[in-house]
């Protein structure tokens, strides 16, 4: 972790003993206590840091017309009640080819419109609410459905 941690000194002196962690892994979840001694005085705190991921199967690039699965998994510790995912800010019905359980989103057939932001929002059973985001891409054609392409007999074709 010492690669991915920081603590800016100058901020220590106006008793900032704040802890960057970046990025931060889902490994990373845990409690964590800062102590700091001060004219023979300790100071300590503690806090919990809950961590949310978001991940694509099969793993990025999304490729138009194939399915796919965003799975949201977070560190807290109550049981899930209910989750909602979001594209572009809108809810996302889970009928047709969207499908919703346990956390993850199934879409059956990736279309370019599927790109953008998802945001996914899990409610647990003490009304805690957490959500994250993953900006998906698509790879695909994006053109007329069926293209067709006329070239002269003897003539080469791209």
């Amino acid at each position: 972790m010492r690669a991915r941690v920081s603590v800016q000194d100058s901020a220590l002196r106006h008793g900032n003993f704040s802890l960057r962690i970046d990025p931060v892994r889902s490994e990373d979840a845990g409690l964590y206590e800062a102590q700091v001694t001060y004219n023979m005085e300790v100071q300590s705190c503690q806090v919990e840091l809950g961590v949310i991921t978001v991940t694509l199967s099969p793993p990025s690039p999304a490729v138009e017309n194939e399915p796919l699965l965003l799975s949201c998994n977070s560190s807290h510790r109550a049981s899930l009640v209910e989750t909602r995912w979001f594209h572009n800010g809108r809810p996302v019905p889970t009928s047709g080819t969207f499908c919703s359980s346990h956390g993850a989103l199934s879409i059956l057939h990736t279309a370019m419109s599927d790109a953008g932001s998802w945001r996914c929002q899990l409610r647990y059973s003490d009304n805690k609410i957490i959500s994250a985001t993953y900006n998906l891409q698509i790879l695909g054609f994006d053109g007329p459905t069926n293209p067709v392409v006329y070239a002269a007999a003897g003539s080469a074709a791209d």
